[in-house]
């Protein structure tokens, strides 16, 4: 796996352990890179075709895993200080591809659901939700072609 162009993020191939009743996938622990303490977890579903974002945190570590279905995630860097200011990334996860993505906060966010059967994700963040400590611009506020 290649390293990711924006200064920061982390992608961490995680375990999937094969059971005959029901495998078992590992997401995080406290070892694990990218854990920066706990202050929630939660399930985000996202349809097939849709997009959610551009989110920005300004304290909150996100780590993003997609137990079900298959997401495609966009960071963008616009940090001025970072030698990655004005790079984009882009992340498929899912079951051909199941990893950890770790953004620190300053980075804008958007993703993608692509599997037709439906798609979820879990963010273990670092903090409690805060709804002051973001910023959400439109889909149309950074130019990112999603074809």
């Amino acid at each position: 796996m290649s390293a990711p162009a924006i200064k920061d993020i982390l992608l961490t191939p995680l375990k999937r352990i094969a059971h005959p009743k029901g495998e078992v996938m590992h997401a995080m622990k406290r070892s694990s890179p990218g854990f920066a303490g706990f202050g929630e977890a939660y399930f985000s579903t996202v349809l097939p075709g849709e997009t959610k974002g551009w989110k920005r945190h300004r304290r909150v570590t996100l780590n993003l895993v997609v137990p079900v279905g298959t997401v495609r995630f966009v960071i963008f860097d616009d940090r001025a200080e970072s030698p990655s200011c004005g790079c984009f990334n882009e992340f498929v996860l899912g079951k051909d591809n199941y990893a950890r993505l770790t953004i620190p906060p300053g980075l804008w966010v958007a993703f993608r659901g692509l599997d037709a059967n439906g798609n979820m994700l879990i963010n273990l963040a670092n903090e409690e939700h805060d709804p002051t400590e973001s910023d959400n611009v439109g889909l149309e506020d950074i130019t990112f072609d999603w074809n």
